[in-house]
């Protein structure tokens, strides 16, 4: 220890000796703010310790970089992090690859539900088509005075900061001038305060009104504020499959969302419900997760293969286009379904994007053994509705095994091939015409390339010696770079058509495509009568799913309805789905749109009112429990009245009425089962509504039949059918 002299202490009395001085205490604290070593020095003779504090450098600690990819909101990017565990693994994955990997490296993000390819940088979706999103490894974030949220810098750049970052740390030197490669200055002036300036800054200042802000600049996710979503942490172990199939038009909800971001919303909804309310299932390992994927039929309805839009088009009003075009992209679908011929689209539409998304979904999950559901919204619950009631089985119970090896089939053929086997079934026969001009000319005005025509022609060329053009000898023709790759392209289908009859993957697909028409029922043709059991609709020929649903979820639906419409006064109380045990109806009580579906299968005589489903917390809304207890207030006092009527007319009469229950009461009261639609148990379940909703209920109409994706009370309604068989959940419950 240095002296008392050098240290400036008070000297020592002369009765005690120098050695009494002692250090009780040493302690560092190396938090991000200060990294100071501090001595707690005692002085016996006072009793009271100093402190003295002395400044140290802090050493360097490499960054924790995070994993971003960039999701456009209205045109703009918006960038958005993986979640702790997905970035975890991106970061393990580029920590074995490196950066001079020529293999590309594909790791499953978000549930499995997307693929990022490493060396592209770029996120794919696995199971709808979406844009791909570009990705970046993050260590270093900037933010301007008008911006919302930090930006992530590229990889470039960061490695840049932190080199320039490290250097400072290390030599304790800050406030040094880094020139950016875009022209930029950044100033470090310590480790919390680091500044970006334009580069005009430098030699040029601008004037006050062009005047920019200095951007600030922060290091590691863990300075910035940021909600990082929780992820699956198992996305492997998945319980149960749920398939969502839209309504009517391409938007889902009142933000005009479509299907994949309702969906989205649907899942973590589920997600959050399982932490709360089945936490120490899911704690134990009882229970995973429960995936839900999306089903889009409204694109390929309205797309360029059936042409209806065009038709449409051609044939809509001028005026007020904006009422007319929503009116034709939504209200349509309602006749579209009531058509045989897009009618049956739309059921082939839905039926084989199942059948494929459940296809790839096993492929991903090969040990995926729970069940299947379906959830439809408005028309999609109808179409689904009507696939169940015409689904079919063998003498075993089980569906089809040829359908299960045709979509297998399917798969292969169409990722191999990038060719629709149900389109070269039917197209087998058609002969290509590729040597006359007449093909040329409709393929060239099928581009919009018909404005080269005659410039072909004036070269002699026709269809098959189009097929053996180079992009040289088209370009030496005249032909602009733009049509010359839509050309290119263009023949490269036309060749891989002529190739494909010859090829043994077309023979199987012949093959299957007969043992399908072997199997496929057909439905026949029905009048519109009362029906004791099973449903009347239209004559279509419906395809088999390749699985047996656990249940189907009706939102906002207009089954009862479009039954009743084709003429169904009555369900048969023991009618059942062929393959499908559950059924349930849910409902807002303002959705324009929903009816009920049990009066049509109870006895005119009964008057059964819907089942309140719970609020996910676990009670009555409070206006509900307010109205309930003023409804049940007066009640009882009009009851003491009536109590005091009948005691004063039983004085004159000898019939005693006062303990009587109202028939109608009394069997309401004892009926517990509904039909066979639902095992017995009741089908119809309405929510509560809001408080601001109760107001006015004309004025919430439109968003009633939207509020569906965003329903916690509805999501635990799902988890409850789906879990409620697990019997150790249960018991722990």
């Amino acid at each position: 220890l240095p002296s008392s002299q050098r240290l400036g202490l008070p000297q020592t009395p002369p009765n005690e000796r120098r050695d009494n001085l002692y250090i009780d205490k040493i302690s560092l604290h190396s938090t991000e703010k200060h990294g100071n070593i501090i001595f707690a020095v005692h002085w016996p003779w006072c009793g009271i310790p100093d402190v003295l504090s002395m400044n140290v450098v802090e050493p360097y600690e490499p960054v924790q970089h995070h994993w971003f990819y960039n999701q456009q909101v209205d045109s703009k990017d918006s960038w958005q992090p993986f979640s702790r565990e997905d970035s975890r693994r991106l970061e393990d994955a580029y920590s074995r690859v490196g950066k001079c990997e020529k293999d590309e490296v594909v790791v499953a993000t978000d549930g499995r539900r997307y693929d990022v390819r490493l060396r592209e940088r770029k996120c794919y979706s696995v199971y709808w088509e979406q844009k791909p999103a570009e990705v970046k490894r993050c260590a270093w974030f900037h933010k301007g005075s008008k911006d919302m949220s930090y930006t992530p810098y590229s990889e470039e750049l960061s490695d840049i900061l932190e080199d320039a970052y490290m250097i400072a740390v290390t030599l304790d030197e800050w406030k040094q001038n880094l020139e950016l490669p875009t022209g930029e200055t950044v100033i470090l002036h310590n480790p919390k305060l680091m500044m970006q300036y334009p580069s005009s800054c430098k030699d040029f200042p601008p004037s006050p009104t062009e005047r920019t802000q200095p951007r600030t600049l922060k290091r590691g996710i863990e300075n910035i504020p940021v909600e990082i979503p929780e992820g699956e942490c198992k996305p492997e172990i998945v319980d149960h499959l749920v398939f969502m199939v839209h309504g009517i038009g391409p938007a889902c909800d009142i933000r005009l969302r479509g299907i994949v971001q309702c969906v989205n919303e649907f899942r973590i909804a589920s997600n959050s419900l399982i932490k709360s309310h089945f936490r120490q299932s899911e704690n134990l390992c009882i229970i995973g997760r429960v995936e839900y994927l999306p089903v889009n039929w409204h694109k390929v309805l309205h797309g360029e293969s059936t042409g209806v839009d065009k038709d449409i088009e051609r044939i809509t009003l001028p005026s007020i286009s904006r009422l007319r075009q929503f009116s034709n992209d939504t209200v349509l679908d309602l006749f579209f379904y009531n058509s045989a011929m897009y009618c049956q689209t739309m059921v082939d539409t839905v039926a084989s994007e199942i059948n494929r998304l459940h296809s790839l979904f096993l492929q991903r999950h090969p040990h995926f053994t729970g069940h299947v559901s379906l959830v439809g919204h408005s028309l999609g619950s109808l179409i689904l509705f009507d696939l169940l009631t015409n689904q079919e089985t063998d003498a075993d119970g089980k569906p089809h095994e040829v359908y299960n090896l045709f979509y297998i089939f399917l798969f292969i053929f169409h990722h191999m091939t990038s060719y629709d086997p149900f389109k070269l079934h039917e197209d087998a026969h058609v002969d290509t015409g590729c040597s006359s001009y007449e093909s040329l000319e409709e393929v060239l005005k099928g581009h919009g390339l018909e404005e080269y025509l005659s410039v072909l022609h004036s070269e002699q060329v026709d269809m098959e010696s189009l097929m053996l053009c180079s992009e040289k000898d088209l370009k030496d023709v005249g032909i602009p770079l733009g049509p010359r790759k839509k050309i290119m392209n263009c023949v490269k289908k036309w060749k891989v058509i002529t190739e494909i009859p010859y090829s043994p993957l077309f023979k199987g697909a012949q093959w299957f495509m007969a043992e399908v028409e072997r199997f496929t029922p057909t439905t026949s043709a029905v009048d519109y009568q009362h029906f004791d059991v099973g449903i009347g609709q239209v004559s279509i020929d419906y395809p088999q799913l390749a699985f047996h649903p656990q249940a189907l979820f009706a939102m906002g639906s207009p089954i009862g309805m479009f039954l009743t419409v084709r003429g169904l006064k009555r369900i048969d109380p023991n009618y059942s789905f062929p393959t499908c045990k559950s059924f349930y109806n849910i409902f807002h009580p303002f959705d324009p749109v929903a009816y009920r579906i049990e009066p049509m299968i109870l006895p005119q005589d009964v008057d059964l009112l819907p089942m309140l489903i719970p609020h996910h917390k676990g009670r009555k809304r409070m206006h509900l429990e307010l109205k309930e207890g003023l409804t049940r207030v007066s009640s009882d006092l009009l009851g003491s009245l009536r109590m005091v009527w009948q005691n004063f007319e039983y004085s004159f009469s000898d019939l005693n009425i006062c303990g009587a229950v109202p028939p109608m009461e009394q069997k309401e009261r004892n009926f517990t089962k509904v039909g066979m639609l639902n095992r017995g148990r009741r089908i119809d379940f309405v929510l509560q509504e809001t408080p601001i909703e109760s107001f006015n209920e004309y004025l919430f109409a439109i968003q009633s039949h939207l509020c569906y994706w965003g329903s916690e009370d509805t999501a635990l309604l799902v988890l409850r059918e789906i879990y409620g068989n697990i019997p150790v959940r249960n018991a722990l419950s």
